[in-house]
């Protein structure tokens, strides 16, 4: 990572290519596309820490423009790599630019989740029932499926249906997660580089307003009167990812703290892999005790290794 970090950092041509190898890499390659996505986006972010605003929007528009003639040459159509742009470069940016001022990895996290708060109430607001959007876009793959004798006709009307309901909120919480860890990476490439050891101790800090723990149990008691996915479903859904974020930070503080072996850390992002979407939820439940708790502070309190 830190040979990828340094050859990002050698100049704009080398930046806009990594981001535009790694976008293509998530259009082509359908089980690693979050993967190479999250790639290009920390390359836009690393240049924008570490170089400034201008610079980052030099690599985006870079990138885009060598993103946008490949994807001419093999789908026939630029959409592909706009999409990209659009939904993943941009947010990043701006993203890293608040980060580059802020210094707060907590502050921009915040400020992403609020973002998509807005957005996902947007949709509510201006469609209505998102699900019948949803429904209407995934017919034609229902249909193909079908075609295909994948699945029953009758059954998957009703599994596509379900689906649909919970689009919104599922989209909205990947997308800001998939934008955070973009940032986040890239702040990670900045500390391998420049600062050692600086993106461990930012991010073990990371503590959200308990601004964002009160939304949370109100949502959670709204839910239980709620009729099945909504609106109150779909904004639970974006403070989530910042929970995570949250408990992810409790788990490295006591393992820095305790000094364990890394293998702990390692079973905890294996188990996330393979215990999807289960072991992301307990993780997140802590992230938002510890809004009340304060579960660094309290263990901080005592000896470790200590009853």
């Amino acid at each position: 990572m830190k040979a990828l970090a340094g050859f990002v950092m050698r100049g704009y041509l080398q930046a806009a290519l990594v981001a535009a190898v790694g976008a293509l890499l998530s259009l082509l390659v359908p089980f690693l596309g979050f993967v190479f996505g999250i790639g290009s986006s920390a390359t836009v972010a690393l240049v924008t820490l570490r170089r400034g605003i201008g610079p980052g929007a030099l690599v985006a528009a870079s990138g885009g423009a060598l993103c946008t003639l490949a994807s001419l040459m093999l789908f026939g159509r630029p959409w592909a790599a706009l999409a990209v742009m659009a939904t993943l470069w941009v947010p990043v940016w701006v993203l890293a630019g608040l980060l580059r001022f802020s210094r707060s990895l907590a502050f921009t996290a915040q400020a992403a989740g609020i973002a998509g708060v807005v957005l996902v109430a947007l949709v509510h607001a201006l469609i209505g029932d998102p699900s019948g959007y949803w429904a209407g876009l995934m017919e034609p793959v229902r249909e193909v499926l079908v075609k295909d004798g994948l699945v029953e006709a009758a059954p998957s009307q009703a599994l596509f249906a379900e689906l649909a309901r919970w689009m919104t909120g599922t989209l909205a919480a990947v997308l800001l997660l998939q934008l955070l860890a973009g940032v986040f990476i890239g702040r990670w490439w900045q500390a391998l580089l420049y600062n050692p050891g600086g993106f461990g101790e930012d991010f073990r800090s990371f503590r959200l307003h308990p601004a964002f723990g009160v939304a949370g149990l109100v949502l959670l008691a709204l839910i239980s009167f709620a009729k099945g996915p909504g609106l109150v479903a779909d904004l639970l859904f974006v403070l989530v990812p910042l929970w995570l974020l949250q408990g992810l930070a409790v788990i490295h503080q006591v393992h820095a703290a305790r000094k364990a072996s890394a293998g702990w850390l390692v079973a905890l992002y294996l188990s996330m892999v393979f215990l999807m979407p289960h072991a992301e939820l307990l993780v997140a439940c802590m992230g938002l005790v510890d809004i009340w708790a304060d579960i660094r502070a309290r263990l901080g309190q005592r000896p470790f290794g200590g009853s």
